[in-house]
């Protein structure tokens, strides 16, 4: 059987994303979402979740965001501000290297964890804000939870046949993600067989959407993306919403759901 969960990142980043998320939950093909605990309009985010009856997963942030946390407990991770160092490269690198720092992040982690089970909302799966849950210090750490939660944790594997626009990102990719799917489902926790959107990303199109839709064979497959009411990121709530794509997945006798869901049945 074929199982796609179709997951919107970065819900709660702004009240654009969080309107489009809305809408592609009530009239589109959108499943489920990612709740960004620290961004702006978490608050909002968790309403409209629970209004609408939006399955909902936590996007654990540990870059390029905002700490739950007071700065002086992450003092490491953060700024003045509250918010992450910037970039990918030196948090991976003192992450690597600092037990301190390692220690922050358990900290925030569970932090994010504990403020998205307080509003209430059920848990339906944990994933990390530009995959930095693939680092080995933090994947430690998702799969702690995770087993602990009952939650599925995303594995962001893309078969890497073309026409995708990037040979570096699979190579970099591939490798780590294959890893953490051994270590998490070793670990007896859910994961996707295959995703799509991590080439793609910032252009989840109609078009890529219909070049996607024959590549979605059976098992679990997670398809992620950005919809946000501005430009361009208004092009992917549009794919969302298109009755294009969702005939092309009716054709393929694909059924939609979220993590929580696709754990069950045939």
């Amino acid at each position: 059987m074929k199982k796609l969960v179709v997951t919107a990142d970065d819900f709660g980043l702004s009240s654009k994303v969080n309107e489009a998320v809305r809408r592609a939950h009530r009239e589109g093909i959108l499943t489920c979402a990612s709740l960004m605990m620290g961004a702006p309009a978490a608050k909002e985010a968790v309403a409209i979740a629970k209004m609408d009856g939006l399955p909902v997963g936590l996007h654990l942030t540990l870059v390029d965001g905002r700490s739950v946390l007071s700065p002086d407990r992450v003092p490491d991770l953060v700024d003045a501000r509250g918010a992450f160092r910037a970039g990918l490269g030196g948090p991976a690198v003192r992450l690597g290297l600092s037990a301190r720092a390692r220690s922050q992040a358990r900290a925030e982690c569970e932090a994010q964890v504990d403020a998205f089970l307080a509003t209430g909302l059920k848990l339906d799966h944990v994933n990390a804000h530009h995959h930095f849950h693939l680092h080995p210090s933090v994947l430690t750490i998702v799969v702690e939870l995770a087993q602990r939660y009952r939650a599925a944790v995303r594995v962001p594997f893309e078969p890497t046949m073309p026409p995708y626009r990037s040979t570096l990102l699979a190579t970099v990719m591939v490798p780590w993600s294959l890893r953490a799917r051994r270590r998490l489902r070793r670990a007896g926790i859910v994961t996707n067989d295959a995703l799509f959107g991590l080439y793609d990303t910032g252009v989840m199109t109609e078009t890529a959407w219909l070049r996607i839709v024959p590549r979605i064979g059976p098992g679990v497959t997670e398809v992620y993306c950005h919809p946000s009411l501005i430009p361009p990121s208004a092009d992917e709530l549009a794919a969302l919403l298109s009755p294009v794509v969702r005939a092309a997945l009716d054709r393929a006798d694909i059924h939609r759901t979220s993590f929580a869901g696709a754990s069950v049945g045939p």
